[in-house]
């Protein structure tokens, strides 16, 4: 599928940009573009490591992931933005396989409002029909049809819940090589958390100028009502505060 660039000596990415949908991973990917000591794949969202057939075998030929890096360019460092890696649950072991020395980056955006992005994109894409309160209460129930897998489109909530998502990685890679950054303070200091970032993948901030851009705004198609906030409010109460915990952040802009 991409194979656009010539494979050189067995080159690996460095990093990869691995959740969270709906939290300014476009802009992330866009800003890392633009560094000269960044390359990034052909494209955002390679979709790899969630692709089930890709490991259908014991042993997994990553000749197609690679080649969809240019690393004839001599960059310092590559990687990648595909947000479901965080998610899907096979990817966390495969991209260990992959690389054990990858590091990795999330940004976590606030699960009721993420829950409430993610159903207007799936309502523009005709995805879904049902009204955001109606989709989150029976969203479990919806979900079942996709069982033994994920569900990709209507998991509104259930890729909120966020903790279990950490303890996965931090169960498979060491401290330094995570980073998780929350969504809002990305949004509203954006050159400052975009510095913090080029120091963990090792490429120099000094070599980037910052100009604020707007990726990917989307219309509402409602305003959330205090029902539906309240509903998810309720259920991802108790992950929030065990999230807290895991990464010592205080969310409790989340819960208000």
């Amino acid at each position: 599928m991409f194979n656009l660039f010539k494979k050189k000596k067995e080159r690996k990415i460095d990093f990869i940009i691995a959740g969270t949908q709906k939290g300014g991973t476009t802009a992330l990917d866009y800003y890392l573009r633009k560094h000269p000591e960044v390359g990034m794949g052909i494209k955002k969202e390679l979709h790899f490591f969630d692709n089930e057939a890709n490991f259908q075998n014991s042993s997994t030929n990553y000749a197609e992931y690679n080649g969809a890096f240019n690393f004839g360019l001599n960059k310092k460092i590559y990687g990648e933005a595909t947000p479901i890696y965080m998610y899907w649950e096979p990817c966390c072991e495969r991209i260990k396989k992959y690389n054990p020395d990858i590091k990795l980056i999330f940004i976590l955006r606030n699960p009721i409002t993420r829950a409430f992005s993610h159903w207007n994109m799936a309502f523009d894409l005709n995805a879904e029909k049902e009204s955001f309160l109606v989709a989150i209460k029976n969203e479990k129930e919806r979900i079942k049809s996709s069982l033994p897998l994920q569900n990709r489109m209507i998991s509104y909530q259930d890729r909120g819940y966020y903790s279990k998502q950490v303890k996965r990685f931090k169960e498979h890679f060491r401290e330094d090589q995570l980073m998780f950054i929350k969504y809002e303070d990305f949004k509203n200091n954006q050159e400052v958390v975009l510095n913090k970032i080029f120091e963990f993948i090792d490429v120099d901030p000094s070599k980037f100028s910052f100009e604020h851009e707007t990726i990917h705004k989307r219309d509402k198609h409602a305003e959330m009502s205090s029902e539906e906030k309240n509903y998810l409010l309720d259920n991802f109460k108790s992950d929030i505060h065990i999230l807290e915990d895991l990464l010592d952040w205080d969310c409790s802009d989340w819960l208000s």
